[in-house]
């Protein structure tokens, strides 16, 4: 089922008014027929919390419905924890189970699914202890965790990039770990340059058309910024003080702006596991740093309401100099808290709705904020315009809680309006990326995954993208259920 949510404002009032002004209160607000769905949780949703025991050798998918779309040929890869319990002890939240990469492969006729643990010195310590004793986000350290780098703790868990011959599989706080793309073996990490072992490294890297990357590395109120060539050689790794110790999770770019939203979760003191020195301090309000890519001295500091936030689009600069991205907002960390802890003992995790918000910077000073009144993650663009003027950003949508989706959609900033394919309560719907067809924006296909639990098992789906209204026009169901993932990439053959 489909439908399209309409925005109350216009398209001037949506993208020179902006309505919400810094220092006013954000609301959670959505459509009733969101609310509805909130009092109606899945059967089964445990399912996409629940531990693999191995991995998963390459085996044909099931298709179900539609036919493989003729052009469509390439690999989709995600990442996302995969084992979370062992017999002497188990991680205690959702965010630091050991990951594992997925590989969809579409070769034009059929889709072919493997799955393979990244092997982490985390994983080899854990195997040998038979319990999960590596410190991480929320899972305290046990008895016999020897940690001497960030990347020991790393769980490599949280996304998958095609960075020159290698997969990058990606953490937040530490090197990335290189993956072969055709049996998906773990490599080892990559050192981004000399003297520069275990440094962090953000898993959300903003990259450019012609494949340059950005990211970030943070411990506090220091950061680095990274620059990166397509094929991963280091550029440049700049120093850079932030006004604040804010949790940071992603950031943004235009294509001459880094774009770095500090909300006021702050890093107070250094514990394990992280979220215990981490504290909410809403008075603080949300801060936005703009900085110049070919001068990092040149900064900017904007201020807005306070919200938490895990992930931002793509941003874009407008003739006047405004900078414009969306942000996927809760009025409070909640979820991060405690509802990450609770869907590992089988509770429906504590948490708010996240709202998909659109945010401008003004060349005056002025930094506005508005909601787009439907929930949304996860919010992916046609890669080709990244940091460049666009109107299309795909997200998962129709949010029951904090964690679980039901809905993709893509909205459209100059119409607002969001257009949402409602797959039904049985599917848990996970993060859908572009893979391009054609060369106008969003000339192509949405492809992603949802967790049937009426099934049992993992499904594969492809729309064209700007007619999510019509459904998937293929859709291919693995003969396994995995646990959900976090992020991805779709590389296209070549």
């Amino acid at each position: 089922m489909s439908l399209t949510m309409t925005r109350p404002i216009s398209r001037r009032g949506m993208l020179a008014g902006m309505g919400v002004a810094a220092g006013t209160t954000i609301a959670a607000s959505m459509f009733s027929a969101e609310r509805a769905l909130a009092a109606a949780m899945p059967e089964g949703w445990r399912l996409g919390f629940a531990d693999l025991e191995s991995d998963i050798s390459p085996h044909a998918m099931q298709l179900v419905q539609g036919r493989a779309p003729a052009g469509l040929i390439g690999d989709l890869y995600r990442n996302g924890p995969a084992n979370f319990r062992r017999p002497g002890g188990d991680a205690t939240h959702w965010f630091d189970g050991d990951g594992m990469i997925r590989r969809y492969r579409l070769d034009g006729d059929g889709a072919q699914l493997s799955a393979r643990f990244v092997d982490t010195p985390k994983r080899r310590t854990e195997a040998r202890a038979q319990a999960m004793i590596v410190p991480g986000f929320g899972t305290a350290p046990g008895g016999g965790a020897a940690v001497g780098n960030n990347d020991d703790a790393s769980a490599a868990n949280t996304n998958v990039i095609p960075v020159g011959e290698d997969l990058w599989a990606l953490w937040e706080a530490g090197s990335p770990m290189k993956i072969a793309p055709d049996t998906l073996a773990t490599r080892g990490f990559h050192t981004l340059g000399e003297g520069l072992r275990h440094m962090p490294f953000l898993a959300h890297p903003r990259i450019e058309p012609d494949g340059r990357i950005w990211d970030l590395g943070q411990a506090g109120s220091q950061a680095i910024v990274w620059r990166l060539s397509a094929n991963g050689a280091l550029e440049a790794a700049s120093p850079l003080a932030l006004p604040r110790a804010s949790y940071i999770h992603d950031f943004t770019a235009t294509a001459r702006h880094l774009v770095i939203v500090l909300q006021p979760w702050i890093h107070t003191h250094t514990v394990f596991p992280v979220i215990d020195g981490l504290v909410w301090q809403p008075d603080l309000g949300t801060q936005v740093l703009v900085l110049e890519k070919d001068d990092l001295s040149q900064r900017r500091l904007y201020d807005l309401p306070a919200f938490s936030f895990f992930h931002l689009g793509d941003a874009w600069e407008e003739r006047d100099g405004t900078i414009r991205f969306e942000a996927c907002i809760e009025p409070d960390p909640t979820f991060a808290l405690q509802g990450a802890r609770d869907v590992l003992v089988g509770r429906m995790g504590a948490g708010h709705l996240p709202t998909l918000s659109l945010i401008a910077l003004h060349g005056d000073g002025r930094g506005e904020l508005q909601s787009t009144g439907t929930t949304g993650e996860f919010p992916r663009t046609d890669h080709r315009r990244a940091g460049l003027p666009r109107r299309f950003t795909a997200h998962t949508s129709l949010y029951q809680n904090g964690t679980l989706a039901r809905g993709v959609g893509l909205f459209d900033w100059t119409s607002g309006k969001s257009t949402v394919h409602d797959f039904g309560p049985d599917h848990m719907v996970e993060e859908f990326v572009f893979a391009a067809g054609g060369a106008d924006e969003m000339d192509g296909w949405l492809v992603g995954t949802t967790l049937n639990l009426a099934a049992r098992a993992t499904e594969l789906h492809a729309f064209r993208a700007r007619d999510i209204a019509s459904g998937p026009i293929a859709t291919w169901r693995a003969g396994h259920a995995l646990p959900l993932s976090f992020h991805g990439s779709f590389v296209a053959a070549r």
